[in-house]
């Protein structure tokens, strides 16, 4: 058997943290450090517990005194990217970022992960196109698709700063990624923060319309794609069951459950992407070992 893909995860709270359960359990992958910048980070103390190499004194100071790793996932933000970015590529090490930098090419584990395989820096675009650019792709594969629109909402709990703070940003990359990722001619999406108490799960209402496509066909094209997404993010289901009309309009009602590791299991939206990001670092694995 191949080594493990040695990674290292650049951030320490909550994605952070979610991540080190998900790396430590997979045996194409291991966790050699964590970088953080707050010493009393719970992550952090979390990672010393697993025997992990950690700082709180930044990225920089892992490239001088840290393990050497092959990947790393960044889960900090946008901007600290845009520092961190240079500093991997310098350094060899290959990164998947979590943040809404934009900078490297647009990754959805489904439709086009082997196409980046290569990238030095790929970026994972936002939990809704996660949840929804498949299911428009699965249906663009059979009949073009003049539309697109996705809804997706999340506990109003799971939504941090960052979160809030993008939502333009959220909408924008999303529709964008409906149309040149899942091909469809048009896209848009709209987020909605839902504060209901207990938290709902995260929900996701894909329409889609493909004239010319047959119910049957289209019903098919999504129950395939649902169960691929579904091997790497276990929560990933089909609330209720598929409306597909003779004329070709399309409405998937989809839930994401997370897995609890350590963010709560109404934090779908979260756990999609590190559910995504370590389907890549696995897939990246292969590859290395070949």
């Amino acid at each position: 058997m191949a080594s493990p893909l040695r990674v290292a995860i650049i951030g320490s709270g909550n994605i952070g943290s979610d991540l080190m359960y998900k790396v430590r359990r997979n045996t194409h992958l291991q966790l050699v450090a964590v970088v953080g910048a707050d010493p009393t980070s719970e992550g952090l103390e979390k990672a010393r517990g697993f025997g992990c190499w950690t700082t709180s004194s930044g990225l920089e100071h892992y490239l001088r005194e840290g393990p050497a790793a092959d990947l790393a996932f960044e889960a900090t933000s946008a901007t600290a990217h845009a520092v961190h970015a240079p500093l991997l590529a310098r350094a060899g090490i290959s990164c998947i970022d979590l943040t809404p930098s934009g900078l490297g090419p647009t990754v959805v584990p489904d439709v086009n992960l082997h196409e980046h395989l290569d990238a030095p820096d790929v970026n994972l675009v936002t939990c809704g196109a996660q949840a929804t650019v498949p299911v428009i792709k699965a249906l663009a594969d059979v009949r073009s698709v003049e539309y697109a629109e996705i809804v997706s909402t999340v506990a109003s709990r799971s939504a941090g700063p960052g979160t809030r703070q993008n939502i333009d940003e959220f909408t924008v990359a999303t529709a964008r990624s409906l149309e040149r990722l899942g091909g469809a001619r048009r896209g848009k999406a709209i987020m909605l923060l839902n504060p209901a108490d207990p938290p709902i799960m995260m929900r996701n209402t894909v329409y889609a319309e493909a004239p010319g496509i047959g119910p049957e066909d289209a019903i098919a094209a999504v129950e395939a794609v649902v169960a691929r997404i579904a091997s790497y993010v276990p929560g990933y289901r089909l609330s209720t069951g598929t409306v597909a009309t003779a004329e070709g309009m399309i409405t998937v009602f989809i839930e994401v459950e997370g897995a609890g590791d350590h963010l709560p299991r109404y934090a779908g939206n979260l756990d999609i992407m590190t559910a995504a990001a370590v389907r890549v670092a696995e897939v990246h694995a292969a590859k290395v070992a070949r």
